[in-house]
C-alpha cells in the first residue's frame, strides 16, 4: 500500500470512529490560487489552496475532479456546502450558474495545504480557458473532489492495472498528460517495473516537458506543429504504427462487433477488465481520436478489450459540462 494509500485509509478508519463518515464520496472545497508555474506555451500548473485542502483525497494519477468558475456574472463560485450542490447549481439562473469543467490533480500536498491542477492554455476558447489566462493568485473557485473522511472508495479513476502487469501502453493529449505524467511518476517507484511506452500528443514542439520516469520507459512526444497533424492525429498514429501491441495480436484475428458511441451526445469510456497482467492499454485524450483507436485496436485488430481503456475526456467543438 502507498504512503497516500495508507494516509486515506487512516482517515477513513477516523472517520468511521467519530461518526464524520460522509454519506457522498465526492464534496464541495472553496479554494483559492496561490501560485501560477507555466511548464511550456500551452500549459501551466495552478497551485490552489485552502484549509479543507486537508481534508482531500486523491487515489490514483487519474483522479478526476470537478471545478466551478466564475459565472457569466463575472461571480466566483459560491455554491452552498450544505445539501445537494448539484440541485443547487442547475437551478441557478444561467447568467448566475458557474460553469464546471473536469481536471486531475496532478498533485496533492494536504499537510501543505495546496492541490496542483495543470491547465492547458488556448486563449479565451471558453470560460476555463478564459480564466487560466487571466487568473492571479487569490483569485477564488470551488471545487469537488474525493472526500478523505468518506469510508469507502470514492471512484473518479481508471488507472487500475492488474498485480504484476508487465507490459503498459500510454496514449493521450495534451489534456491527458497530468495524468500520464503521474502514471509514470508511479511506476517508476514500483519494485517490479514493467515495460512502459508513453505517447504523448502536444499542440508544439516547445511543449515538452521533463516527465519523472524510470530510465528505460519509453516516452515519445508527438508534437501537432512539427507534424503537421489535426488534432488527434497524432495519438491515432502512435496507435496504429508506433506502439507495441501483443505479439500475438499483431497481425489482424477475428473482428470483435463493438457497440459504437455516439460522441457528439455521449460520453466515450470504455473501460479495462484484465484477464491477466501481460498487457495494459490506458488511452485518453479527443473523443473521436479515442474512438478511432478503440475501433482499429478491438474491431479490427481483434485485440482483448478486457486489457484497454478507452476515456473521451473532450470533444473538439463541444464543451462537456
Amino acid at each position: 500500500m502507498s504512503i497516500a494509500e495508507t494516509l486515506v485509509q487512516n482517515l477513513r478508519h477516523l472517520a468511521q470512529r467519530t461518526g464524520l463518515a460522509r454519506a457522498s464520496s465526492y464534496r464541495l472545497f472553496d479554494i483559492e490560487l496561490k501560485q501560477r508555474i507555466p511548464l511550456s506555451p500551452s500549459l501551466a500548473r495552478f497551485v490552489f489552496t485552502g484549509p479543507e485542502v486537508a481534508r482531500m483525497c486523491t487515489m490514483a494519477p487519474d483522479q478526476r475532479v470537478k471545478l466551478l468558475f466564475p459565472s457569466a456574472d463575472g461571480l466566483p463560485p459560491q455554491l452552498p456546502h450544505e445539501g445537494d450542490w448539484l440541485k443547487t447549481r442547475r437551478a441557478l439562473e444561467a447568467e448566475h450558474r458557474p460553469p464546471m469543467r473536469t481536471y486531475t490533480i496532478r498533485a496533492l500536498r494536504r499537510e501543505a495545504l495546496e492541490v496542483d491542477v495543470d491547465f492547458v492554455l488556448h486563449g479565451e476558447t471558453g470560460p476555463a480557458s478564459t480564466w487560466a489566462t487571466h487568473a492571479r493568485p487569490g483569485d477564488r473557485l470551488q471545487m469537488v473532489a474525493p472526500d478523505g473522511e468518506f469510508p469507502g472508495t470514492p471512484g473518479g479513476y481508471e488507472w487500475r492495472p492488474p498485480e504484476g502487469i508487465r507490459h503498459v501502453l500510454l496514449i493521450g493529449d495534451e489534456t491527458a498528460l497530468p495524468a500520464i505524467a503521474g502514471i509514470l511518476e508511479e511506476l517508476a517507484i514500483w519494485p517490479d517495473r514493467p515495460n512502459a511506452q508513453a505517447f504523448i500528443e502536444v499542440p508544439h514542439e516547445t511543449d515538452r516537458l521533463e516527465l519523472r520516469c524510470a530510465p528505460e520507459a519509453q516516452v515519445n512526444w508527438l508534437p501537432r506543429d512539427s507534424g503537421g497533424w489535426r488534432h488527434g492525429q497524432g495519438m491515432i498514429r502512435a496507435a496504429k504504427e508506433l506502439a507495441t501491441l501483443p505479439e500475438a495480436r499483431q497481425q489482424p484475428g477475428k473482428p470483435q462487433k463493438i457497440k459504437e458511441v455516439d460522441i457528439d451526445t455521449q460520453i466515450l469510456w470504455d473501460l479495462a477488465r484484465p484477464a491477466d497482467n501481460g498487457f495494459y492499454a490506458w488511452v485518453a485524450g479527443e473523443s473521436a481520436a479515442v474512438m478511432a483507436i478503440r475501433r482499429h485496436w478491438v474491431g479490427e485488430l481483434g485485440m482483448d478489450r478486457r486489457a484497454l481503456s478507452f476515456m473521451g475526456y473532450w470533444r473538439l467543438g463541444r464543451a462537456l459540462d
